[in-house]
């Protein structure tokens, strides 16, 4: 079975992450940073605003297009409504991300079975999941940097016949600065750069300038045409957001120089393979390969030190530092995979034995879940819990057998297998639990059409209620007057919070009618997970 994975090594990454991602990833609610992403590719597909983009009616240039287009794309095909369909492009650039991965491994090693290895580490790194819901353009933008990454490293390790890699790292470079601006070449590019400098040394490197030249200009005509268009078409509004977002770099979200340092927990299942691969005079006597090692371990710390130069901090943010800390620590779990059953020393087999035993309790003790969800367990969800235990309990089994035998290779794969399985099976129970006010918006827009009244917002709607309600929901503008209000007589409000002063002004000229408080909270008030801005209270105003 193991020789047939690894014999197959693309179709195999295909297999796991779609199997992982595509089976229940539509059961997740949309996050903030999807919503705006889904609106506008909304938008782009109900106003036809491909190019000068929008959110909820208004210039929305803070993120370039290319994902939304992608978004946009496939929800045309499959249908907008259809989280399925919009998360698709986002699955799909996880599986190049693992494609890219292991070709790159392949290159640096000449080992199919530690660059499968290294792959799959990054495919299930739990910020490479989970950003493509949390931040959906940042897959796309390191994904197709690593791909470009990959052809830059055959560029300059090949004597001639280089060509074809400057056209391709130029593409995809440019596609990478086309979903999420400059961020991915500061952190993942340039990293790479001084890392490769480090390890390997740029050999015959006058000879490819013009290369290299020619791949910057093919990069920036590629990714950066967009961004001159709207500069030309729309100058006041890209100036004004150009330095809001230059601004928050400085000044919004300032966190210490150190912040970032404890990125390996990121890593998920791999937290303590990370850590100890980061170990360099440990490791450095036991990798098959010093020279690669070098060149994954000088990028991630570069591309973490770059990271925390920057004063706006996200945690969100550590994602492609994940891409070369998932290779870093494939040379850990090859070695473990080489020499496990030689090792005597307990320093090195109880950090072994914790993390993959952890793993086989999770798994084991899934089914004690049952007793905490307690009443929602019926239908389908009860359906779900029973394959999950089954499923989640037999791997944790089998990897504590595999683990007293030793055999670290079929552990790996099981903790693969568990993280796979664990995707399929539990997602679905991320709804057993529902607040009691828990009130989607989604049938509003039809009931506002039967009773023949628009809808706005006062102050601030969130995008998520704005997406699941299914439309534009224009602003009010509060000030001292109505004069901002609409001119119908009858109208609908949404909004988050008001003061009491706004309150008097409109008491003073509507009628007011409450009709209904939305709230997409599936948590409840008292959890850390409650936002208050996922509630909008509705009201009929009518003029006096």
């Amino acid at each position: 079975m193991l020789h047939k994975i690894e014999n197959n090594p693309i179709l195999t990454i295909v297999t796991a992450v779609l199997l992982m991602l595509c089976v229940n990833i539509d059961v997740l609610d949309v996050t903030i940073m999807e919503a705006r992403n889904f609106i506008t590719a909304r938008e782009m597909i109900t106003d036809g605003n491909w190019i000068l983009t929008t959110m909820n009616g208004v210039p929305r240039y803070q993120k370039p297009p290319l994902p939304t287009w992608l978004a946009a794309i496939s929800g045309l095909i499959f249908g907008i409504k259809n989280l399925f369909a919009l998360r698709l492009p986002g699955i799909l650039m996880v599986i190049i991300t693992g494609i890219a991965s292991f070709l790159l491994s392949k290159k640096m090693l000449n080992n199919n079975a530690h660059a499968l290895i290294n792959a799959f580490i990054t495919i299930s790194s739990f910020y490479v999941i989970g950003i493509i819901i949390e931040a959906p353009w940042d897959i796309f933008t390191h994904g197709f940097m690593l791909v470009a990454i990959l052809h830059l490293f055959l560029l300059f390790e090949k004597q001639n016949n280089y060509w074809k890699h400057t056209l391709i790292a130029g593409l995809f470079f440019g596609l990478s600065i086309l979903s999420k601006g400059p961020v991915s070449l500061y952190v993942l590019l340039l990293s790479f750069l001084i890392a490769y400098g480090v390890s390997y040394n740029y050999k015959q490197f006058k000879a490819k300038l013009f290369s290299v030249f020619s791949f910057i200009i093919i990069a920036l005509l590629i990714g950066g045409w967009w961004y001159l268009y709207v500069r030309i078409e729309d100058p006041e509004t890209f100036i004004d957001i150009t330095s809001k977002e230059t601004g928050n770099w400085r000044s919004y979200n300032v966190r210490p120089f150190y912040y970032y340092w404890s990125f390996f927990t990121q890593s998920g299942l791999w937290t303590i393979p990370a850590f100890i691969a980061l170990l360099y005079p440990y490791m450095k006597t036991r990798v098959s390969n010093l020279k690669a090692y070098r060149l994954s371990f000088f990028w991630t710390i570069f591309a973490v030190i770059l990271l925390s130069i920057i004063p706006e901090k996200k945690s969100r943010y550590l994602m492609p530092v994940l891409i070369p800390l998932a290779i870093n620590t494939g040379f850990y779990i090859e070695y473990l995979i080489r020499r496990f059953k030689d090792l005597k020393s307990l320093k090195e087999t109880i950090p072994v034995s914790f993390n993959f035993g952890l793993i086989a309790l999770i798994g084991i003790g899934f089914p004690l879940v049952g007793f905490s969800i307690g009443d929602d367990l019926h239908g389908s969800f009860l359906v779900w819990y029973l394959i999950a235990s089954i499923l989640l309990f037999t791997i944790g089994v089998l990897i504590i057998i595999y683990l007293k035998r030793k055999h670290l290779k079929m552990v790996f794969y099981l903790c693969i297998t568990f993280m796979v399985s664990a995707f399929i099976t539990v997602l679905p129970l991320s709804k057993t639990q529902s607040s009691a006010s828990y009130n989607p918006i989604s049938n509003l827009k039809l009931e506002a059409k039967k009773e023949g009244i628009n809808i706005y917002g006062i102050n601030y709607v969130s995008p998520e209620m704005i997406w699941q309600y299914g439309d534009k929901i224009p602003s009010i503008q509060i000030s001292n007057s109505i004069d901002n209000y609409p001119k119908t007589s009858k109208f609908g409000v949404l909004f988050d919070d008001i003061n009491s002063k706004e309150m008097a002004l409109i008491e003073a000229n509507f009628y007011i009618e409450k009709k209904e408080t939305y709230n997409l909270n599936r948590a409840a008030p008292d959890t850390g997970s409650y936002k208050k801005r996922l509630i909008s209270h509705f009201y009929i105003l009518t003029k006096k």
